[in-house]
């Protein structure tokens, strides 16, 4: 903030004591030249009204204790129960006291977080030695980290001539906003629809049927053609040959967390909703136990990667991450695919989520066939730019006829879309 802006927002604050002062003069002048019992009376009196004006809002917030508490954790869109403890530890009542914090996340959702304390309630009456609990609710209107407080006080009664404020350490520091989830039943992934056996993993076209692994019991839901006769006759007991898969039913997310595939402001950008899709097919893989990794670029282009995993706990960490992932990367995506390319099995499926300025749109089909040659199967989610902001440059031609021509799944997100209904048509 310049020296400029900075004096005009002092000046506002202080309007009404500046006029009372200069009145307050004004005062004490017309008195000492008149002489008058009446006018020094009323000089007085101003001076007292100022001198009240800005001492009595320091006297109310002194000797008063805040802590906030409420969740650590929470997800995209979710109203959060906040809580408020006031103590007043001074030997007098105290009276219309707001309670303020510093909650970054409101407003993020539009692109502009609360620069400054938000007042979230007044506090009329609060006796001397006892304490008042407060409950607020407020939305997490977008994912990230957010550093919370100090949660504080401030009074301003009786006059508004000066705000006095008082800040807390105690309660809750952080937040960590997980980003929204939305339910997949399938995904349009290249694979057999019959299941091979063991694991219930869809296979990819021309993966082969499987190498031998060995013999075990025959379990309910077995395929019957998969049943070992010779070995069952002999040992008086249904037996089912396991089968090593020949290609990898593994998921690969690419992130691509450089600004100019950022297309928007706040949750409605282009880069949170490929946040939100990759939590989303994150979780639809965990579920169905299918191994899935993640690559991307940091804000200093480091290599950010997830090895590959399944469960409940991994899908925690892909959460944590995509959670406080910076859409600030100078690394293009083009390198991120690359390394993609240089890591992935045979059958394996990258999921790329696309929005790339025309420019880079050359260098990125580039490294999808180069994904392409290496066995991998792709999923391409597009997402729109134009829709995203009007005026922005729309996704090069050159990279939508490409994809069909790798034989990429394609899926086209556009802003304001119902992603359930686009994920499960």
């Amino acid at each position: 903030m310049s020296r400029t802006a900075t004096a005009r927002d002092w000046l506002q604050r202080h309007q009404r004591a500046l006029v009372l002062a200069l009145v307050t003069l004004m005062a004490y002048v017309a008195a000492i030249n008149r002489g008058n019992t009446l006018a020094w009376g009323v000089a007085a009196l101003l001076l007292s009204t100022l001198i009240t004006g800005f001492a009595w809002p320091y006297w109310l917030v002194r000797r008063l204790s805040v802590v906030r508490t409420g969740p650590e954790r929470a997800s995209e869109g979710e109203t959060l129960l906040w809580r408020m403890q006031v103590h007043n530890r001074g030997w007098m009542p105290r009276f219309m006291v707001e309670l303020t914090d510093r909650l970054p996340f409101v407003g993020a959702a539009g692109g502009n977080p609360a620069p400054g304390p938000v007042v979230l309630g007044q506090l009329a009456y609060l006796p001397a030695g006892a304490s008042r609990q407060l409950d607020f609710q407020l939305p997490c209107e977008k994912r990230g980290r957010y550093r919370l407080g100090p949660a504080g006080l401030a009074a301003s009664f009786p006059l508004g001539l000066a705000e006095a404020r008082h800040e807390g350490s105690d309660g809750i520091q952080t937040l960590l906003v997980y980003p929204r989830v939305f339910p997949i039943v399938t995904l349009p992934l290249r694979g057999s629809p019959s299941l091979i056996n063991r694991g219930g993993l869809p296979l990819p076209d021309g993966s082969g049927s499987a190498d031998f692994a060995g013999l075990r019991e025959y379990r309910r839901g077995d395929n019957p053609r998969h049943v070992h006769w010779p070995t069952s006759a002999r040992l008086n007991e249904l037996m089912i040959r396991e089968f090593e898969p020949l290609a990898s039913a593994a998921l690969c997310l690419a992130l691509d967390l450089s600004p100019g595939a950022n297309v928007g402001l706040g949750r409605e950008a282009s880069g949170e909703y490929a946040i939100r899709i990759a939590a989303s097919i994150a979780r639809y893989a965990c579920e169905q136990a299918m191994p899935i990794r993640l690559e991307a670029a940091g804000r200093d282009a480091a290599v950010l990667s997830i090895p590959a995993g399944n469960g409940e706990l991994h899908y925690r960490e892909l959460l944590e991450f995509l959670a406080v992932a910076e859409l600030a990367s100078p690394c293009p995506y083009a390198r991120v695919l690359e390394r993609v390319a240089q890591q992935c099995q045979p059958g394996e499926t990258v999921v790329a989520l696309l929005a790339p300025p025309p420019a880079e749109a050359a260098d990125v089909l580039r490294a999808l066939a180069l994904v392409r040659s290496q066995g991998a199967h792709l999923l391409a989610v597009l997402l729109e730019r134009q829709s995203f902001a009007a005026g922005a440059e729309p996704l090069s031609e050159v990279l939508t006829v490409g994809l069909l021509d790798l034989g990429a799944q394609v899926l086209t997100v556009r802003q304001g879309d119902d992603l359930i209904q686009v994920f499960n048509p």
